[in-house]
């Protein structure tokens, strides 16, 4: 990082205000199409923020979430708490939502959030046609769509889209950038020109005006080109994957077909015995499979989370298939 900054000339900014970081934030606006952007400590603040915004603008507090929302089941409720919106529950539980369900609410929303990919589903997406009608509906209706996007750019390329056809049609959207971009932390918020600066009062207003960001920024910023041009190799490294996993038919995957570079894999033995065969594999062979198996909704069933990135996209398919059968040997007594 220290290089990279000598190498072109970087100077801190003084919250938030300086080139590093109006350049990076123009730059992002520009491969998403929106007017600006705003980077923000957290997803959790940016979307707080965002969806309080659009429905004050609306005069309409309900905010349509599908039950999977990040903001739902990971920031302590602090819509409610903190009087943002009022959340309506939208769709199924278990698979992207759909305009037919937005349409079926007995309520009128003001805004809707979309997660492209849903991350607790395993990484599903909607069918192209389905998310473009979404939009298309929200825009008539007048209700505000907001894009959840922490993962938009492996969205980009499992849709086989540039990122501002994916991102169009949507009023606002959210990006992470210590993901699939691997920064230090760190997001940032996009929309119209009006709608930033009255989200970064607000951000201001609930603690987020950081002194100093450039940091964070540099992190993102010195590898986000490389990071957009290596999403199509981890979509086709998942997709092996898939062929791989093929080879165990008590093993479940879902999406049932890769829709972007992660996945979930059911296994047939309960969130202890995976976990413990997880530090199995740790301890005899050096190799970390997951980070944490989690209970699934059948007894003695657990489900594990994949992203497929630089890890496995340098090994072979003979290495991956030994490690699979490794961990397959450690559960079958199980």
């Amino acid at each position: 990082m220290a290089a990279w900054c000598q190498a072109h000339d970087i100077q801190h900014d003084s919250y938030g205000e300086g080139a590093l970081i109006q350049d990076f934030e123009n730059k992002v606006a520009g491969l998403l199409g929106f007017e600006a952007g705003r980077f923000v400590i957290t997803g959790t603040l940016a979307q707080a923020v965002a969806l309080r915004l659009a429905c004050q603008d609306r005069g309409n507090p309900l905010a349509a979430l599908h039950p999977s929302a990040h903001v739902l089941l990971h920031e302590s409720s602090n819509y409610q708490l903190l009087g943002h919106f009022t959340s309506l529950s939208l769709g199924n539980p278990y698979r992207p939502w759909t305009v037919d369900e937005l349409k079926a609410l007995p309520d009128r929303a003001g805004a809707a959030l979309y997660e492209l990919p849903m991350r607790e589903i395993g990484g599903q997406l909607p069918a192209w046609e389905e998310l473009n009608t979404v939009k298309e509906y929200c825009h008539e209706q007048n209700i505000h769509l907001h894009l959840d996007g922490a993962r938009v750019w492996e969205a980009a390329a499992g849709y086989g889209k540039p990122l501002d056809s994916v991102a169009a049609g949507f009023d606002s959207a959210y990006v992470s950038f210590y993901k699939g971009i691997g920064g230090l932390g760190g997001a940032m918020l996009l929309g119209r020109h009006d709608f930033i600066a009255r989200a970064s009062e607000w951000m201001k207003r609930m603690g987020g005006n950081v002194y100093q960001r450039s940091p964070y920024v540099v992190a993102a910023a010195m590898q986000l080109d490389q990071k957009l041009a290596r999403m199509p190799a981890y979509l086709q490294r998942t997709r092996d994957l898939y062929r791989l996993l093929a080879r165990y038919p008590l093993w479940q995957t879902n999406p049932r077909q890769p829709h972007c570079n992660m996945l979930h894999l059911y296994l047939p033995v309960g969130r202890d015995i995976a976990n413990a065969a997880r530090d199995q594999m740790a301890e005899e062979h050096g190799i970390w499979l997951f980070g944490e198996a989690r209970h699934a909704a059948l007894p003695q069933q657990s489900y594990i989370e994949w992203y497929v990135g630089e890890a496995l996209l340098s090994l072979s398919d003979d290495r991956i298939a030994t490690i699979l059968q490794q961990f397959q040997a450690l559960l079958a007594p199980a």
